[in-house]
């Protein structure tokens, strides 16, 4: 009786235990997201149009626009600062040693559906045809021109070197770092939101994103601030993977979402505890929220912006215009015909980001060639 007595009091304290740990995880509910991505989005949305810049400029234009939060009058107001910055610039490249901003304001004037091929009569892709330049960064500028190279599928003759570059640039263990040899968390999420749309497709990458993941840099919470987090949640929802419910990702009873809605204060978010408001902090953030509310609503990622990008995107033959010869190329590949696609044609084509081309990337090729929702 005893023994029996001593076995239901352990039994009982696991149960405390358990039940403990099940009140504490995942503690921010998807409401208080939801309201906290709305709450943002308005707040970001009533401040003064976006001027040409890393804060308070590309990064709040993007998030908004891609949250669908974004005015008319306000997307206008920034191209038009964007054309005057390039006509005063007098160049293509935004910077002599900084291919990021080119890249930065390309991903921006993506997210608001205007060609950044041609800005005031100025190639703002072009500069990042140039391995020297954009390397001059290290692999921050690599990651940064892939992911704004692939946002709307602008050619380029660089992919497959951007690519290698930071694929050669991991760490030891399998991470990313802006300096040293110890991957840190921003440098890891942004390698990983670049390598995403090829993990499908390129054997070395899914390698590549699958140590990445196991790396040092995603092993914890306890040091990490908001912009952290946010890169985090970009990266994993790029990737498929649902930050909130992937046992791999809850650290210490948290997810990463609960970990960044930490930092959360009026109107945004703070840096670090106890800091107040920080305008950086509040774009990530906000973008990462709206990150994972695409992801749950089954839109296209962050970056992936062929959904507001020209139709020429789908042009799987190369003829420069995007028409029923190309869903018949697709036709043709899927019914097994002499035809092929080439690796980069296999990505852009598979519409539904499944992995594999089928018989639903055609239908909606179809619709988008009819201008009819998918």
């Amino acid at each position: 009786m005893k023994q029996f007595a001593k076995r239901l009091t352990v039994f009982m304290i696991s149960l405390q235990l358990f039940l403990c740990s099940a009140v504490s995880f995942s503690a921010v509910t998807q409401q208080a997201l939801d309201e906290k991505t709305d709450s943002t989005a308005q707040y970001l949305a009533s401040l003064p149009v976006s001027q040409v810049g890393s804060i308070g400029g590309e990064w709040r234009v993007l998030g908004l626009a891609r949250a669908g939060k974004l005015s008319e009058s306000d997307a206008s107001a920034y191209y038009q600062n964007v054309e005057s910055y390039v006509t005063q610039n007098g160049s293509a490249k935004l910077s002599r040693n900084k291919s990021t901003e080119n890249s930065r304001v390309i991903l921006a004037l993506s997210a608001i559906g205007k060609d950044p091929a041609n800005v005031a009569g100025y190639d703002l892709t072009a500069p990042l045809a140039d391995m020297s330049f954009v390397t001059k960064q290290g692999v921050n500028g690599a990651i940064w021109a892939l992911l704004a190279l692939d946002s709307c599928q602008y050619p380029a003759a660089t992919r497959e070197k951007l690519i290698e570059s930071i694929l050669n640039s991991r760490c030891a263990d399998g991470g990313w770092a802006f300096s040293g040899s110890v991957s840190d968390v921003d440098m890891t999420s942004m390698a990983l939101q670049a390598l995403a749309p090829y993990r499908f497709y390129d054997g070395e990458v899914q390698k590549a994103i699958a140590q990445a993941l196991e790396s040092k840099a995603f092993a914890s919470f306890q040091n990490v601030n908001t912009e952290n987090c946010a890169q985090m949640i970009v990266a994993l929802t790029a990737l498929g993977i649902d930050p909130q419910t992937d046992s791999r990702f809850i650290k210490e009873n948290q997810t990463v979402l609960d970990k960044m809605m930490t930092y959360s204060v009026a109107n945004g978010f703070e840096h670090t505890p106890g800091e107040g408001y920080n305008q950086m902090a509040t774009e990530q953030a906000f973008y990462a929220l709206t990150a994972y509310r695409r992801f749950l609503q089954r839109k296209t990622s962050l970056y992936d912006m062929t959904d507001v990008c020209s139709k020429a995107v789908y042009d799987l033959d190369g003829d420069g215009a995007f028409s029923i010869q190309d869903i018949t190329h697709l036709q043709m590949f899927l019914a097994e015909f002499d035809i092929t696609l080439s690796a980069p044609q296999r990505r852009l084509a598979d519409i539904n980001r499944s992995g594999r081309l089928e018989i639903s990337d055609v239908l909606q090729l179809q619709r988008r060639l009819a201008q009819v929702e998918a």
